[in-house]
């Protein structure tokens, strides 16, 4: 097994987990595109939406390197709303 300070390597993590499917969303902010994964509180931008989606692939494998037990919250059937606040 790998581990460093107590903590499991990604590529051990990985193997021994059966793949996720994380739900994510993009949107522009200004210059950049945002994405937000919706199972974990982690984010990342770019120039480009392939660019955040790399990126945020990216920042959640440091997320689940960093992480011996992450915490993954199940999301189903997200939508898309608009809300008005007086």
């Amino acid at each position: 097994m790998c581990q460093k300070r107590n903590k499991v390597c990604l590529n051990y993590y990985l193997s021994v987990m059966k793949p996720m499917q994380l739900k994510n969303v993009v949107w522009k902010e200004g210059k950049y595109f945002v994405a937000q994964c919706l199972n974990i509180e982690v984010s990342s931008f770019g120039d480009t939406k392939e660019e955040a989606l790399k990126n945020l692939e990216e920042a959640l494998s440091l997320y689940f390197e960093g992480n011996v037990e992450p915490e993954i919250h199940e999301v189903e059937h997200p939508e898309l709303g608009v809300m008005t606040i007086n």
